[in-house]
């Protein structure tokens, strides 16, 4: 087993090595997979050990960090709560149901804000303003107005916020450069992260009422194509609303492929025209979450809420391929929120409520499961040979990739993880409910010695 990961850093070169550990563009690394390649961050750390700097981040907001020219990118809604007896005058006006109150949480008004930290010092450098909405919709009380990821595509910063605006940000000038409102109704607030391609945004917008993928003119905002998606089998619009985040790839045939996850599809689209290539029906799953990740000629998804299943699809396939390119499906322990992490031949998934399983990844065999604890949210990081799983009770377990589950650190911090945390150089990167930390070997952080408290 140590022979495999030896040979898969050895294949990935020292160019990538370097370009890698100095820059995170987009939700779960540059890779978009969840592997931090040549980076080295601490295994063991809390609030006393390993801690270079934690800054205090206003507002509320579930994106990761994404870095370049060493500063931390960020999202955050500045929030004005109203008391209990506004709060259900709102969440009428919104036309939520009673029953369902306690799952939903709302705002009298938001301001959205685009924050940047230095990545050595930890000081909160700047909060751009970049829309103020008064009575926006509710959300789901898990979420928030600002969850997903930035990208980073060089002098600019793309940040979307789904029904509230989408951003093009000059990151010299602090500048928007143009910004574009595509209205839906998330029904549970904004999930899915930006993605570029060449000269495109990509966005996937799978609301209550209309789902589609588009892609905007990077330069300008405006629309390019727009694809809707394939006709659903679901009694209400909540069945068929989803949250994903696309991701690209070039199969053995030489297609590039966007593979754009959604409820009860997924489909690959041509980058260019959005035309399908191929999709697989992959039952009565919505609300999907988890990013797919490839490799092995596969694609793997999780299928999300109802009854969450693993699939493996072959993705070089076209047209409708769901009777003949679907390689294998696991139905037990799969996990609606974190994504997988793909290391090789080996699949690894955190469930929701703490499992943690390796798969095998060409036949799906299990190769061992574990109950670790916790409740689960942010998606997983492979990084200097192990992997990290942050749960929401602010605890991250190391584990070792193997065939037998072995952890090697379980560390505590203050404060609550969803935000998937990113590895940088030889640091560790985690945002909390109102923190962000940094975390790096002991002979760093001690000549830094900095805790920052803004």
């Amino acid at each position: 087993m140590q022979l495999r990961f030896a040979v898969f850093a050895l294949f990935m070169g020292s160019s990538v090595l370097v370009a890698e550990a100095a820059e995170i563009s987009q939700f779960r690394g540059s890779r978009g997979d969840g592997i931090s390649v040549g980076t080295q961050p601490p295994v063991e750390f809390s609030e006393l050990k390993n801690l270079s700097w934690k800054t205090p981040i206003p507002g509320k907001g579930w994106s990761s960090p994404v870095i370049a020219d060493g500063k931390l990118w960020l999202t955050t809604a500045i929030e004005v709560f109203p008391d209990e007896s506004e709060r259900e005058k709102l969440l009428l006006e919104a036309g939520d149901e009673p029953r369902k109150f306690h799952e939903k949480q709302i705002a009298k008004s938001i301001t959205l804000k685009l924050v940047t930290v230095n990545l050595n010092s930890g000081k909160l450098d700047e909060m751009i303003d970049l829309v103020h909405v008064e009575k926006p919709d509710s959300i789901h009380r898990m979420n928030s107005y600002a969850s997903p990821t930035p990208f980073i595509d060089g002098k600019y910063i793309y940040c979307h916020f789904g029904t509230y605006g989408t951003f093009c940000i000059d990151r010299n000038s602090l500048s928007i450069v143009w910004k574009n409102q595509i209205p839906q109704n998330h029904s549970v607030g904004p999930g899915s992260s930006p993605f570029i391609y060449k000269n495109l945004l990509i966005l996937i917008c799978d609301g209550v009422d209309k789902q589609y993928v588009m892609a905007l003119d990077k330069t300008t905002g405006e629309t390019v194509w727009k694809t809707d998606r394939p006709e659903m089998d679901a009694p209400d619009g909540n069945r068929k609303k989803s949250f994903d985040t696309p991701i690209y790839v070039k199969d053995r045939l030489g297609r590039e492929q966007l593979i754009c996850m959604g409820s009860q599809w997924v489909v690959a689209y041509e980058p260019k025209t959005g035309n399908e290539i191929w999709k697989v029906s992959h039952g009565k799953g919505f609300s999907v979450v988890p990013r797919p990740v490839v490799g092995n000629g596969m694609v793997y998804i999780s299928t999300g809420f109802g009854k969450a299943q693993l699939w493996a699809i072959r993705i070089d396939g076209t047209g409708d391929v769901s009777e003949t390119h679907v390689a294998w499906v696991e139905k037990r322990n799969i996990p609606t929120q974190p994504s997988p992490l793909l290391i090789n031949d080996r699949l690894y998934v955190m469930g929701d409520t703490g499992i943690a399983t390796c798969f095998d990844a060409i036949d799906g065999t299990t190769v061992w499961a574990k109950r670790v604890g916790g409740n689960y949210v942010a998606s997983p990081l492979f990084a200097n040979g192990k992997i990290y799983f942050a749960n929401q009770e602010g605890i991250v377990k190391v584990i070792e990739p193997n065939d037998t589950y072995k952890e090697v650190a379980s560390n505590q911090i203050s404060g609550q993880i969803k935000a998937t945390p990113v590895a940088i150089e030889n640091a560790l990167i985690i945002r909390t409910e109102q923190k962000l930390y940094r975390f790096e070997t002991e002979s760093a952080s001690a000549k830094k010695n900095v805790s920052v408290e803004n």
